[in-house]
């Protein structure tokens, strides 16, 4: 028998930057602090290029633009940091 789950994955719905992490204000009321080694993009961009974000897909993810960089919140809340390279290579 299937059941029907109605429960909606938080979305994101702010972000904080700080020098070495970035916080990521849910809807539910959480928050994530994920460290900026996570993602090297974000790690060696400028100041100006790390305030240039927005959400996409109504809160599902954020996006750097001048970065070239996507970060899903269902990826944070897994604990998943930049897939594309190795974790030797984050930091």
């Amino acid at each position: 028998m299937r059941t029907l789950n109605l429960e909606a994955d938080p979305l994101a719905v702010d972000l904080i930057l700080s020098p070495d992490s970035f916080r990521v204000v849910l809807d539910d009321g959480r928050e994530l602090s994920v460290p900026l080694a996570w993602f090297p993009r974000l790690l060696h961009g400028t100041a100006e290029q790390l305030r240039n974000w927005e959400l996409i897909g109504c809160g599902e993810g954020l996006h750097w633009a001048d970065l070239d960089e996507d970060i899903s919140v269902a990826g944070l809340l897994a604990g998943r940091g930049d897939q594309a390279h190795g974790k030797s290579r984050a930091a």
